[in-house]
C-alpha cells in the first residue's frame, strides 16, 4: 500500500513539475523558447470546473481539449466533458472515477494530482476570463505550428508555391473558424437591428430587398435573392439551368451593378463567356461556337458587349471544387470584391470532405448542402446552387413536372435550402399545349416549390434556345434579358429598368433607336441582289 501511495505521489509531483507521462520535460522551440502557455490558469480552470457545477456552461463554448497545453490537463478536461454529456455531476470524485473508467487516471498523475487541482483555486468567479487566456495561448501555438510547416515546405525546391499559398490560407481560416464563434444577441439589440432594416426597406421604392434576378415576375414574388439564403435551382439535364443562372447573373451585374461570383464546375470559363456573348449580342450560339459571323454580326457583337465587358462578374472554373476551397475563395471574393451573389454550377460536381472518413454519396451531398448554407449565412449573401433531379421525373406520367421528392441523392438539400426552384419546359417533353390549351413553344416555368419566407408560385418566362437565355414572357421579339419588358402579370417594380417600346408615339414619328420590324440579322446571310437596295432592311446598328 505504501509503495502505491509513493508511486502516485511521484506521478503527481512529476505532473506538477511540468513533465509529461514519460517523465521528460516539455520541449522548447527551435528558438529556445517554450510555446505560449498558461499552466497556472489551466490548473485554476480545471479546479473551478470541479468546484462549481455551473462553471462548465461558461467555458464549454470557449475551450476544447486541445486548448490545454499539458497532456494531463487535456485528458482531465475530456473526462469532464464526458461527464457533462452524460448529465452526471462534476466534482473531484466523479472526475477521478471517469478517468479510471477511461483508463487514463495514471497518465494524468493519479488521484493526488486531480485532488490538487481543486486546492489551487478558491472560486470560479473568473473562470471565463481565464479560459479565454488559455484559448489565446492555444491559438498562438497553432499559428506557430502552421508557420513552422510553411517555413519547412518553403525551403523545399519541389514545393508548388501557389499550392502552398492556398494551403496556408486554408489553415489560417480553419484556425479562425474553430476559435471565433458568435455569441447570442439580446432582444434589445436585435429589435434595433430589425427596426433599422425595416426603415431601409421603406426607403426602397422598387420593393427589392435582395439582389435582383432581373426577371420582373420572379422579383415580385421573391423581392430579389435574399441575403444569407441558400437557393437550390434544380432541373433535369437540358432544361436550361445554366442558361437561367447566367441570365440572372448578367442582370444583377450589368443592370444593377451587383458583383457576382460563379463557380462553374461543369463548363469552362471560356464556354460560359461565349454563352454570355451569345445572349448579350443576340447572336446564334452555334455561330458563336463555330465563329461563323458575318461582318455586320461582328459589329453588332462589339457594340453589344461593351457593358458586359465592364460588368463585375468573377468566374472560377476549378473542377471538382471542394467545399473547403469554395469557402476560402468566397471569403476572399467577399472581402476583396464585395461579391453580393454566389452561384455554384452545380452541386453534385463538388467534392465533400477529404478527411478520409469515407461515407456514401448521399452523406457527402448532405455535408455540401449544409456547408453552402453556412457560407450564405457567414458571408450574408445569397448562394444559388444548381442541382440535378433524379430520373424518376422521366418515368412519371402526365406533364412530368418535378417535385421536391425528385431532388437527387439527398433529402437534406430540401431541408437546408431556404428556397427550392424547379425549371420546367413543356416543350422539352413534346407538350405543345398547356392544360388550358395555350401554346408552350419557347415557354419556361420557374416553379417555386419551397419558399421559407414567401409564397409558393409558378412564374412563366420565355426561353430563347438559340441565344441560350431566359427573358420575361412579354418581352418583344426576345430582345434583351429578363428585366425591363413590361409588367409580367400586371406588376412593374419602380426600380427595375423599363423598356420604351410601349411608350413610342403613334404615327410616323418613331422614338429614337427604335426597331419597328423584326430584325433578320441572325438569319443566314443572303447576298443582296442588284438593283434598288431600299427594299431591304439594314442591320440595326
Amino acid at each position: 500500500m505504501d509503495d502505491r501511495v509513493k508511486q502516485s505521489a511521484a506521478r503527481a509531483k512529476a505532473a506538477w513539475a511540468g513533465r509529461g507521462t514519460s517523465g521528460q520535460p516539455f520541449q522548447a522551440s527551435a528558438a529556445g523558447k517554450l510555446p505560449p502557455q498558461a499552466l497556472e490558469l489551466e490548473v485554476a480552470v480545471l479546479g473551478a470546473l470541479m468546484l462549481e457545477k455551473d462553471a462548465l456552461t461558461s467555458v464549454i463554448d470557449i475551450l476544447r481539449p486541445e486548448s490545454f497545453y499539458k497532456d494531463s490537463h487535456q485528458r482531465i478536461f475530456k473526462a469532464i466533458i464526458s461527464l457533462f454529456d452524460k448529465s452526471e455531476p462534476i466534482d473531484q470524485l466523479t472526475v477521478v472515477h471517469e478517468l479510471r473508467e477511461l483508463g487514463e487516471l495514471e497518465a494524468c498523475g493519479g488521484a493526488f494530482y486531480v485532488a490538487g487541482l481543486t486546492m489551487k483555486v478558491n472560486s470560479a468567479a473568473n473562470v471565463e476570463f481565464h479560459a479565454r487566456i488559455i484559448t489565446e495561448a492555444a491559438i498562438k501555438r497553432e499559428l506557430i505550428r502552421i508557420s513552422s510547416e510553411i517555413q519547412r515546405d518553403a525551403f523545399e525546391d519541389t514545393t508548388d508555391v501557389f499550392a502552398l499559398l492556398d494551403q496556408t490560407e486554408q489553415a489560417l481560416f480553419e484556425v479562425s473558424e474553430s476559435n471565433i464563434r458568435k455569441n447570442f444577441d439580446d432582444m434589445r439589440s436585435l429589435m434595433g437591428k430589425a427596426i433599422k432594416e425595416l426603415e431601409e426597406k421603406k426607403n426602397q421604392k422598387d420593393g427589392l430587398t435582395g439582389v435582383p434576378s432581373g426577371f420582373t415576375a420572379l422579383d415580385r414574388v421573391t423581392s430579389g435573392w435574399q441575403p444569407s439564403d441558400l437557393v437550390i435551382i434544380a432541373a433535369r439535364p437540358g432544361m436550361g439551368k445554366t442558361a437561367f443562372v447566367v441570365s440572372a447573373m448578367r442582370n444583377a451585374a450589368v443592370e444593377f451593378k451587383r458583383p457576382v461570383a460563379i463557380f462553374s464546375l461543369e463548363m469552362s470559363s471560356l464556354q460560359l463567356v461565349n454563352r454570355l456573348i451569345s445572349a448579350e449580342a443576340e447572336l446564334d450560339s452555334d455561330k458563336i461556337k463555330k465563329g461563323t459571323l458575318a461582318d455586320h454580326e461582328w459589329q453588332q457583337l462589339n457594340h453589344k458587349i461593351t457593358d458586359l465587358s465592364a460588368a463585375p462578374i468573377y468566374i472560377d472554373d476549378t473542377p471538382a471544387l471542394s467545399i473547403r476551397e469554395l469557402r476560402t475563395k468566397c471569403r476572399r471574393l467577399r472581402s476583396q470584391k464585395d461579391v453580393q451573389l454566389i452561384i455554384v454550377d452545380y452541386l453534385q460536381l463538388m467534392s465533400g470532405n477529404t478527411d478520409g472518413r469515407g461515407g456514401n454519396r448521399e452523406q457527402e451531398i448532405a455535408s455540401i448542402s449544409r456547408a453552402l448554407k453556412g457560407i450564405a449565412k457567414e458571408l450574408n449573401v445569397p448562394v444559388l446552387a444548381l442541382s440535378q433531379l433524379s430520373r424518376s421525373v422521366e418515368t412519371r406520367g402526365g406533364d412530368k413536372k418535378p417535385q421536391l421528392s425528385d431532388l437527387r441523392e439527398s433529402g437534406s438539400i430540401e431541408q437546408d435550402a431556404d428556397m427550392v426552384i424547379f425549371l420546367y419546359r413543356p416543350e422539352y417533353y413534346g407538350l405543345d399545349q398547356d392544360a388550358e390549351g395555350n401554346p408552350t413553344q419557347g415557354m419556361g416555368e420557374v416553379i417555386i416549390a419551397k419558399h421559407r419566407n414567401g409564397s409558393l408560385e409558378t412564374v412563366q418566362l420565355k426561353f430563347i434556345g438559340r441565344f441560350t437565355k431566359f427573358a420575361d414572357l412579354d418581352s418583344e421579339n426576345g430582345g434583351g434579358f429578363g428585366g425591363g419588358f413590361g409588367d409580367a402579370g400586371g406588376y412593374q417594380p419602380q426600380g427595375l429598368p423599363a423598356s420604351n417600346f410601349d411608350d413610342e408615339p403613334s404615327g410616323n414619328s418613331f422614338a429614337p433607336n427604335t426597331i419597328r420590324l423584326g430584325s433578320k440579322i441572325n438569319e443566314s446571310p443572303v447576298p443582296f441582289p442588284k438593283g434598288n437596295l431600299n427594299k431591304y432592311e439594314e442591320p440595326p446598328f
